[in-house]
């Protein structure tokens, strides 16, 4: 938080100072000596103006470098290695980061839903992660065990509608409830191709820095997790 805090001021000066030299008129060398401190006291606006845009050129630089990854993975993002619903050979690809304890994810989920089921010809990814509680990962090698019986979505479902606390034992629960073989379902989640899939949506989730859930990605870039901003993106990729 210190380094952070140093550095800020550091370059806030430094951008400060930059501005100092644009705005103070020139004069010979031999008087151009600009008492830093005293312009300041007179113009403590260049201090704002330095720091609005010191931050928008950090966020710029930030959104620059976060297209750069996803369009740098698009392939690993939009392969068929996870729970897949619409058009599997679709041009427009939608890929879903989200975590079953996550409240968030929950209440994206109806206009989520309902964006899907007006775009039956976009292919959407699902790739769930392990970030909010212990039982993340539970819930997330379920619904991919799920996967294999042909059971995600019902799975899927009741895990984003149920209203009690995520634990192993609500996952059994309502995975028994949507017909899914729940042994088979608990040896799948320790199999290899389960494990795969687990461990390619975590390794992937770093390679494009994913810092929170739920996270949506439309053909390599990352979208609002709002309804009217996805299908605006989705009609703007089917263009």
């Amino acid at each position: 938080m210190k380094k952070t805090l140093l550095i800020s001021v550091v370059a806030l000066l430094m951008a400060a100072f930059a501005l100092i030299k644009v705005y103070v008129p020139c004069a010979d060398k031999a008087e151009n000596s600009v008492n830093i401190e005293a312009v300041l006291k007179e113009h403590p606006e260049y201090v704002i103006n330095a720091l609005q845009a010191y931050e928008q050129k950090a966020r710029d630089e930030a959104e620059a470098q976060l297209k750069a990854l996803f369009k740098q993975h698009e392939a690993e993002l939009n392969a068929n290695n996870a729970p897949l619903q619409g058009d599997a050979s679709s041009k427009v690809v939608m890929v879903e980061f989200y975590d079953y304890a996550c409240g968030y994810c929950r209440r994206l989920f109806p206009e989520l839903n309902k964006v899907i089921a007006e775009n039956a010809d976009v292919k959407v990814l699902y790739r769930p992660l392990a970030f909010v509680s212990p039982h993340s990962e539970y819930a997330a090698r379920a619904v991919l065990a799920a996967n294999e019986q042909g059971k995600f979505v019902e799975l899927h479902t009741a895990l984003m509608t149920v209203q009690k606390p995520l634990s192993e034992a609500l996952v059994d629960e309502l995975a028994g409830k949507a017909g899914i073989d729940v042994e088979q379902m608990k040896k799948d989640m320790k199999a290899d191709k389960v494990n795969a899939a687990f461990e390619a949506n975590n390794t992937l989730a770093g390679n494009v820095q994913i810092a929170g859930v739920p996270t949506v990605v439309l053909n390599g870039e990352m979208v609002a997790p709002v309804a009217t901003e996805i299908q605006a993106k989705i009609n703007e990729a089917k263009k």
